[in-house]
């Protein structure tokens, strides 16, 4: 099984954790589990009010899980005409965002993170270079506070 084979099986885990899943066999069901969830969700949808949240996430794959994470359970994300690319928009009942959907999104994200970190260290260290150490603290030069050559990447 590959490293990406691995992060895939994880992430289905992760999924079947929040479905509910009590047993070994049904762990495994992914499919099952997103039924599951779909099925809760429905129901709640029948007994509560959906609530409009604002998402305002810091980056592009947050963005993307988020989105893919919301339509797999079948809500539309949407954004407002003026409002930043990283708003992301949706109706969801409250009980269901905080029980199933934000805990799923927040273990999802550390997951992906810790892999694409682990996975740029690796790349970075075989095709750049190996060292990884940080960089030096130096103690600035007098009268040198306002570095006006600077960079700044965003």
């Amino acid at each position: 099984m590959t490293e990406e084979e691995r992060l895939i099986e994880k992430l289905r885990l992760i999924e079947a954790l929040y479905a509910g899943a009590a047993t070994p066999g049904e762990r495994q069901a992914a499919a099952n589990a997103r039924d599951r969830i779909r099925a809760r969700l429905r129901e709640q949808q029948e007994f509560e009010l959906a609530i409009e949240y604002r998402f305002k996430v810091s980056d592009q794959w947050e963005r993307r899980l988020l989105i893919a994470l919301l339509r797999r359970y079948q809500i539309r994300p949407f954004r407002y005409p003026r409002q930043h690319r990283n708003t992301v928009m949706a109706r969801v009942p409250e009980r269901f965002m905080r029980d199933t959907l934000w805990p799923e999104f927040q273990e999802i994200r550390r997951t992906l993170a810790s892999y694409l970190n682990h996975v740029t260290e690796r790349v970075i260290a075989e095709a750049v270079e190996a060292d990884r150490s940080d960089v030096e603290v130096r103690v600035a030069p007098p009268g040198d506070g306002d570095d006006k050559t600077g960079f700044e990447m965003r």
